[in-house]
């Protein structure tokens, strides 16, 4: 491990045993979220206030909806003049089909070095860094720079109305003097099958406009001649929708992304096409391919009740997701695809963001990564998803991906994500204590 030097004691051995322990107890705690408000955040919300008093930090636990718990804190910094730094997680999961697991996803088993669970890397990984890095703070008397802001929320999974939402439409003093926050998917390892491992930072998030489609026609018997067949409609505007190709749209931070990625390969940066660079760049282009262009996935179909009986509505849902600045050009190629027997509306929608690349916390992060991992080329990354950082922007929080992971070849880390076994080496829970902890002290 590099040495530290100005920044006090290094991270403890204690918090390393912490950070394993706490991401299996919290993966134990069944929170998934099946939307609708089918979740109870709360005893995992109360497992992080417990830990949290027991370092001397004061939580406050928050409910829009009984159950649906959020905690917050704050840690004040030496520096009563720099501006507050929000560091948050969610406490929710999605849910996880236990017989397509190689162990109970709910167990939080540690073997062989992994630690096994939903919520592994999505993210009480995270959440239970967070905890181990303050605790650890409180036993040697460190204190960051800059007021330090935590907070574990619910319902990110879904809307974040009973979350982050609601913690800034309601609670907004609880973050008077935040102006950044780190939260999910940034520095883990992606590495690119050829020898080289980059460490991503989210800086930039694609805005999210989950749609619902509304075909009506006339109804009427299935034997019968139909012109104004809801269901044809709607099939012929979800094919548009589905085989329609985006024009790119290049945002700072890709454009960022491209170029320092580019550099590490010393291919010359040529955006004229962008679509031929991002093939010489192979494995590594994976990181920018789904942040190039704004995109529309049609995901689920709902029309009939009968096979005789044709329908006088059929409704669709598409996964919508446009990149900063390319809403406007979203909302009117809906317009365009849907046509005029269809109707569109969001049923939900969040903004894009876009962070800088060029600021002093974004270094910050770079030096805490490249302390820890040498070896690693840091890239900027913009998010194909989102994350509570959107709700928070309303705060005017700039976000960041920043929940750092070393992790093995092999280890498809972004496939984990909402998908089956999710797992986290310790080693990775190991490196992400130690290089928050650099980043949170010096930030």
């Amino acid at each position: 491990m590099a040495e530290h030097t100005g920044t006090g004691p290094d991270t403890g051995e204690q918090a390393l045993d912490e950070v394993v322990r706490f991401t299996s107890e919290l993966i134990r705690i069944d929170t998934t979220n099946r939307g609708g408000g089918d979740c109870q955040e709360r005893p995992a919300a109360e497992y992080a206030a417990a830990r949290l008093a027991e370092a001397g930090i004061e939580p406050t636990l928050l409910e829009r909806t009984p159950g649906r718990t959020n905690v917050v804190a704050r840690i004040e910094g030496t520096d009563p003049s720099a501006d507050a730094l929000l560091v948050h997680g969610h406490l929710d999961v999605v849910p996880a089909e236990a017989a397509d697991w190689s162990v109970h996803p709910f167990s939080g088993e540690i073997r062989d070095g992994v630690v096994w669970g939903r919520g592994a890397v999505d993210m009480k990984n995270m959440d239970a860094m967070i905890l181990a890095v303050v605790r650890d703070w409180a036993r040697q008397g460190v204190r960051p720079r800059r007021d330090v802001v935590i907070a574990f929320t619910a319902d990110e999974e879904a809307s974040a109305e009973d979350g982050s939402g609601f913690l800034a439409d309601r609670h907004a003093a609880l973050f008077e003097g935040c102006t950044e926050g780190v939260s999910e998917s940034g520095a883990f390892t992606f590495h690119d099958g050829a020898g080289r491992q980059f460490y991503p930072i989210a800086a930039g998030e694609r805005g999210t406009g989950w749609l619902k489609l509304t075909a009506r026609g006339r109804a009427g018997h299935g034997s019968k001649v139909n012109r104004e067949n809801a269901v044809t409609r709607l099939a012929a505007a979800i094919t548009r929708i589905g085989a329609h190709e985006w024009p790119l749209r290049l945002t700072p931070t890709v454009r960022a992304a491209l170029t320092e990625i580019a550099a590490v390969y010393g291919i010359e940066t040529d955006l004229s096409d962008v679509d031929a660079l991002l093939d010489k760049l192979g494995e590594a282009g994976k990181l920018v391919e789904a942040t190039v262009r704004n995109s529309s996935n049609p995901t689920m179909l709902d029309a009939g009740y009968k096979v005789n009986v044709i329908p006088g509505e059929a409704v669709a849902h598409v996964d919508g997701r446009f990149l900063y600045g390319g809403e406007d050009e979203f909302r009117s190629t809906l317009d365009r695809l849907t046509g005029p027997d269809v109707d569109w509306e969001f049923a939900h929608h969040e903004v894009a963001l876009q962070a800088p690349v060029d600021s002093p916390t974004y270094a910050r992060m770079r030096a805490a990564v490249e302390e820890f991992a040498p070896e690693g080329h840091v890239v900027p990354y913009c998010m194909s998803g989102g994350t509570d950082a959107k709700q928070f922007s309303r705060l005017g929080i700039t976000g960041y991906g920043f929940a750092p992971l070393k992790l093995p070849e092999g280890f498809d880390y972004q496939a984990l994500f909402h998908g089956v076994d999710e797992r986290v080496p310790v080693e990775a829970l190991h490196f992400g204590v130690r290089v928050l902890d650099r980043f949170l002290r010096t930030a």
